[in-house]
């Protein structure tokens, strides 16, 4: 459970695709009271071990803690994990069903926002992006088949076949830059699965923990949509390391690909003409744990996304950047209080900039 008061200032002309400033040029100031980037968490889980099987399920609800413009309070609700797994240590196991993707979720689960709020825009969700889009690509939750090796001296891997996304054309998404070419979170499909996989060493030595892994992300674009006489493939690599030693923290990221989009995946991954654009990312992060057990963080991150060669600039975004300083005081062992100060920049092609700036302090339990 989380919620946080969150005081945003946004300035600047609108960046389509940008993560920062107000809905319309000039400045906006607004107030409110939000989820962060993690929505509330109400799951079942159940296990058992039977005919030499671990078997698993979980099934979560996701409300947020926003009030979405409805007199009566009204907020959103989300339905992110419903899956099973059945397996051994001997020989790994298998997943079925709906969870955090496998492409860029170690670089979402090593952002210290998580517990935080991150980038907000001025409108309350039901939840924020955290450094989702100025550092790395969303993992999101995604319908999957997905097999994870055994742990072999800290070394371990996941391969899957994860739900497809579908790129539509702008004039199907109701986009109004010129050139631009988004993917939408109803736009599920395609001609085949998309193919995820991961894999990552993880150290412990002493009084030194971290972990190392590489990943990657493939999937067939219909060349219909475009009017093309062929298909493509997007896809994307990444790498990233974390490193704690003596209450000092360290985590870098970084990903690149083309095809693939900002922020969510295939999201104004293509020209109107099918022509791939290329992007890419990452962010640093440094924290520490202070004698009282607060722990202070400070990280930047910046993703950016190409034209194609045959494009003129356009207002479609170039790159969005974010510098975010948090404190992070455990009151309990299951209660957070959160202060966080985030600054995200917005550029387009055409060098136009927008800029918002949030300040946000709340709570965060958990059980």
């Amino acid at each position: 459970m989380n919620s946080y008061y969150t005081q945003t200032r946004a300035t600047g002309e609108t960046v389509h695709g940008g993560l920062a400033g107000a809905s319309a040029t000039g400045t906006k100031s607004t107030a409110n009271i939000s989820t962060g980037l993690l929505p509330n968490f109400l799951s079942v889980a159940g296990s058992t071990r039977q005919n030499d099987l671990d078997v698993t399920f979980l099934i979560s609800i996701n409300p947020g803690s926003s009030q979405l413009n409805a007199a009566s309070g009204g907020s959103g609700t989300e339905h992110r994990q419903a899956f099973l797994t059945f397996g051994d240590k001997s020989w790994g196991s298998i997943k079925l069903g709906k969870d955090l993707g496998i492409f860029a979720s170690d670089a979402i689960l090593n952002d210290m926002t998580l517990l935080g709020v991150g980038s907000a825009s001025g409108s309350p969700s039901t939840t924020t992006l955290g450094r989702i889009g100025s550092g790395f690509m969303y993992a999101d939750w995604k319908s999957q088949i997905a097999y994870t090796t055994p742990n072999m001296n800290g070394f371990q891997a996941t391969l899957g076949l994860t739900q497809a996304w579908n790129a539509l054309s702008s004039d199907s998404n109701g986009a109004t830059a010129a050139g631009e070419l988004s993917a939408t979170t109803t736009a599920r499909g395609g001609a085949s699965t998309a193919y995820e996989g991961k894999a990552s060493y993880s150290i412990a030595a002493n009084d030194v923990t971290g972990k190392i892994w590489v990943g990657g992300f493939a999937q067939k674009v219909d060349g219909m949509v475009f009017h093309a006489d062929r298909d493509t493939i997007a896809y994307a690599g990444e790498v990233g390391a974390n490193v704690n030693a003596a209450g000092f923290g360290l985590t870098g990221y970084y990903y690149g690909g083309s095809g693939v989009g900002t922020t969510f995946m295939l999201k104004d991954g293509y020209s109107l003409t099918g022509q791939q654009r290329d992007s890419d990312g990452g962010y640093v992060q440094a924290t520490y744990v202070l004698p009282t057990k607060t722990k202070a963080g400070i990280s930047w991150g910046i993703s950016n996304l190409d034209k194609t060669s045959a494009e003129t600039a356009s207002t479609l975004v170039k790159e969005n950047e974010m510098w975010t300083a948090g404190l992070y005081h455990p009151v309990t062992k299951h209660l957070n209080l959160v202060a966080e100060y985030n600054n995200v920049e917005s550029k387009s092609q055409t060098n136009v900039e927008a800029k918002t700036r949030n300040v946000s302090l709340g709570a965060i339990l958990f059980f």
